[in-house]
């Protein structure tokens, strides 16, 4: 049995801690049992951001599978285009990797394909890249015997960004006014402590201040906010008192 204090319990408890401050109205225990396989089996980390959860499922990513595969000391990705199954005036593009685990082994090889159609809006114009990253990770993925599928292999990444018309930027992160005006409909309608749910907002964005976090993530988080105040207003208000000797700088 496995100390508390060893590094893969430690890591294992990081990662609960990560998923519930991101996810916690949409985690049940089927999904903290598996991450914590994921976390035993691969050593991936939310923090790292090596896992998303997405519509009830864990997917692993592009970030997650590269730092496997240098823990692991990966021995080389060769890609190279597949000509045949490409056609650059359509901007369709497919790719064969082939990772090599060590020197001697004899490569696991995995293809990607990429066009307009099974990409998300927010990467159009760059399927040659996403193709090549796709066939780089179904070779990890089958290198290293992960069965989950990769973020960067979905057609398209469902985007709350999507549900809301464009709005001109309105400080550095890009926040349009109707994002903020539903965050402080929020706070008032549950009575919670502004202060407190920007020190969430900017560990929820990872980021060192809350100007530098995107809008799709203060969207995110928004959402996340408004469903947990909704559903669980006690749980949402010990998470943010949580906070409340947190010194971290934080810039509205």
């Amino acid at each position: 049995m496995k100390s508390e204090n060893s590094p893969c319990q430690k890591l294992i408890a990081l990662n609960r801690k990560h998923a519930r401050m991101r996810w916690a109205t949409l985690l049940n225990h089927v999904h903290l049992s598996t991450l914590k396989e994921l976390s035993m089996q691969f050593g991936f980390s939310l923090a790292l951001g090596d896992l998303m959860l997405l519509e009830g499922r864990w997917y692993v990513t592009h970030t997650g599978l590269i730092r496997l595969a240098r823990c692991n000391r990966c021995a080389g990705i060769h890609v190279r285009p597949v000509p045949e199954f490409s056609d650059p005036s359509t901007q369709r593009w497919a790719f064969e990797a082939t990772v090599y685990k060590s020197r001697t082994c004899r490569g696991f090889v995995g293809f990607g394909d990429a066009d307009p159609s099974n990409v998300s809006q927010l990467v159009r114009g760059a399927e040659m890249r996403v193709a090549e990253t796709r066939a780089v990770n179904r070779a990890l993925r089958k290198a290293y015997g992960i069965g989950l599928c990769s973020v960067e292999e979905i057609g398209r990444i469902p985007n709350p960004a999507e549900k809301f018309p464009p709005q001109k930027a309105n400080g550095g992160n890009g926040a349009g006014p109707k994002v903020r005006d539903r965050l402080c409909q929020i706070i008032r309608q549950h009575k919670l402590d502004p202060e407190l749910v920007r020190a969430y907002a900017v560990d929820f964005c990872g980021t060192k201040t809350l100007r530098e976090a995107t809008r799709e993530q203060v969207e995110n988080f928004v959402q996340q906010l408004a469903d947990w105040a909704e559903k669980d207003r006690n749980g949402l208000l010990c998470q943010l008192n949580s906070y409340s000797h947190s010194k971290q700088e934080v810039v509205a």
